[in-house]
């Protein structure tokens, strides 16, 4: 007799469902740690989807954030506010870009360079949507070098972060047979 054929599918989306819990629990702590400048946070959940992207692939890691955005709204009460929709623009944004990324990691771009790349492309996800609906202040363009620059130090640090738990050796294993499914 034969395996379950959704077995590994069974494997995959429990990984999928574990780790966009952990990244929920992340975003809710991250919540109540309050910020010196309003709007900008480290993003630590971000390091659950870079370690999903180049673990189990680009489709997972999409699930994972939009499992995270959707439920960490829920819990925090923000579902559908400006803020989910921030949360969620940047999201998208990351994304986009880190799927352009994807065929070249992580041989020429490394985690630090992943998390960079997807902060610039978060904040700037985040900008465009609040310059074009919610703030559409002809002054507004003027915030969006500092946000840049954190956005710049904020992925430095969770690349860093992204970088050491991959090199953890209890999860050499997957970074080196990566799941196919993709």
């Amino acid at each position: 007799m034969t395996g379950d054929p959704h077995a590994g599918t069974d494997t995959r989306d429990r990984a999928i469902a574990a780790l966009a819990a952990i990244a929920i629990g992340i975003q809710i702590l991250e919540a109540a740690i309050p910020s010196p400048v309003p709007g900008i946070k480290p993003g630590l959940a971000n390091i659950v989807t870079l370690i999903t992207l180049l673990v189990l692939g680009w489709r997972a890691a999409v699930a994972v954030t939009l499992i995270r955005v959707v439920g960490s709204s829920l819990l925090l009460g923000t579902l559908l506010s400006p803020a989910f929709w921030l949360s969620l623009a940047g999201a998208l944004a990351s994304l986009v870009l880190l799927a352009a990324l994807r065929p070249f990691a992580p041989r020429h771009v490394g985690p630090v360079g992943l998390a960079i790349a997807a902060a610039m492309a978060h904040i700037t996800g985040q900008f465009l949507l609040a310059w074009a609906i919610i703030i559409p202040h002809p002054n507004l363009p003027l915030v969006l070098p500092p946000l840049l620059l954190a956005a710049l130090i904020t992925g430095g640090l969770t690349g860093i972060l992204t970088a050491h738990v991959l090199a953890d050796p209890r999860i050499q294993r997957h970074v080196h047979n990566p799941t196919p499914n993709d």
